[in-house]
């Protein structure tokens, strides 16, 4: 019985945080943000997006 409600809860609990992960959406400052942390732009570029996206 116990290992019966254990696979639940694991079915439930992976369909639930796989579900909100696909439907979280980043902005698209959010992205050039994380972009940028990662060292996938250089500031330039983060500041020049940055004006675009924002004007």
């Amino acid at each position: 019985m116990v290992d019966y409600l254990d696979s639940c809860w694991s079915a439930f609990f992976l369909f639930y945080s796989s579900f909100f992960q696909v439907t979280k959406k980043e902005s698209p400052l959010d992205v050039l943000k994380r972009r940028f942390a990662k060292g996938e732009i250089t500031k330039e570029e983060y500041e020049e997006a940055k004006k675009v996206l924002n004007s």
